[in-house]
């Protein structure tokens, strides 16, 4: 296959698997986030924990396999992003270590404080998340201070608090928002009684929330925060080398693509469409639209930042050469050809039995199913 194409596939492969993402683990951790506040007695949360307490371990999959899949296409980019987001990856992880342990160890003291304590811990390992995950994104739209050598060895100019600059912030309460309201969407149709009704609540000031900030950012993205351009490159099926091109940097540079190809301007449009659809259906008995409606609220932003960005993955604030693009930071022909060949054979494997899995899963989660189900529910 040609070369460029793989190129091309593998930014569409590794973006599906972010989507996948964060549409599966996403309302894990909005469920998680909304926990403390939507449930008030141990039934109750007990209710929003079981919610997706058969499922969150599967959803993990995608994570782990966007990851490995960044590793393996894009091992330029997976080597800066760990120089540059090190310590934002390892709170990350940390925070994620209270998923297990939360959903495990909850339930194995009958004791209010003990289990709190632990509802607390699954809230940190749903928002720290969500929060450094959309600060990530952020950075990536104004780019990362970071230089390749003549070698291509790379090095990290900035530090941890420098990523938590404003516009990152925003952008990370943009995905906590985002996240929350899919997670809000997902127990609102898998409860019922007072659970749900603070669920529908939660998801109409979610919903809002991601229109407003969303809007936001999109505006300073368009007036004041620094986009990139590459004016000079080499075939898009040349040997890796991101050193071998020009770029350019300049507000408003990340509406360059909505110019050129406005069958783009669909992904921006859909996020605004989905958050207030849902904010509309959030009081509804359309429960199962309202979670389509985060869903494609969820899709809309995320490839709102991969349609702006495209073809950069990690541009570089300090040497535009050194900018990433998914022509230049890939692996050869024959590892991406390789892979392409694993996707065909496994991804429908995942896709069948995850689909196997939720049907199985289906139904509500009542306080009955708790206390019928007493030692064998979380």
């Amino acid at each position: 296959m040609d070369y460029a194409a793989l190129r091309l596939i593998w930014w569409v492969l590794i973006g599906a698997l972010l989507i996948g993402f964060a549409l599966t683990d996403g309302f894990d951790m909005g469920a998680a986030i909304l926990l403390p506040f939507i449930a008030k007695t141990d039934s109750e949360r007990r209710i929003v924990v079981n919610t997706v307490g058969a499922t969150w371990e599967g959803n993990q999959v995608w994570f782990v396999t966007a990851g490995g899949a960044m590793f393996a296409a894009w091992p330029l980019a997976y080597a800066a992003s760990f120089s540059g987001f090190y310590f934002a990856m390892l709170l990350v992880l940390f925070a994620l270590f209270f998923r297990p342990v939360g959903f495990d160890y909850r339930g194995k003291r009958d004791d209010p404080r003990w289990r709190t304590a632990w509802d607390w811990g699954l809230f940190i390992g749903g928002f720290v998340p969500a929060l450094v995950f959309g600060v990530a994104f952020g950075n990536l739209l104004q780019g990362v201070p970071f230089s390749f050598d003549t070698d291509l060895r790379v090095t990290y100019h900035g530090s941890f608090f420098g990523l938590l600059n404003p516009f990152a912030l925003l952008t990370g309460l943009v995905s906590v928002s985002m996240l929350t309201a899919h997670g809000a969407a997902f127990v609102k149709w898998k409860t019922d009684g007072v659970v749900h009704e603070r669920a529908s609540k939660a998801l109409r000031l979610a919903a809002l929330c991601v229109v407003v900030l969303f809007v936001v950012a999109g505006a300073l993205v368009a007036t004041m925060i620094g986009g990139y351009q590459i004016v000079d490159a080499p075939p898009f099926d040349a040997v890796s080398n991101p050193l071998m091109k020009t770029v350019i940097g300049a507000p408003g540079l990340w509406l360059t693509n909505y110019a050129l190809y406005p069958w783009m301007a669909i992904a921006p449009l859909a996020g605004l469409v989905g958050g207030v659809l849902a904010a509309l259906l959030a009081r509804s008995r359309f429960e199962a639209t309202a979670f389509l409606s985060t869903s494609l609220m969820v899709i809309g932003v995320i490839l709102t930042a991969g349609f702006s960005m495209f073809p950069f993955i990690m541009p570089s604030s300090l040497d535009g050469r050194s900018s990433l693009t998914l022509w230049d930071s890939t692996s050869s022909r024959m590892t991406l050809e390789i892979m392409l060949f694993a996707v065909i054979v496994f991804l429908p494997i995942i896709l069948l039995y995850t689909g196997w899995v939720y049907r199985v899963m289906r139904g509500k989660v009542t306080a009955a199913a708790i206390k019928e189900n007493h030692h064998s529910m979380y």
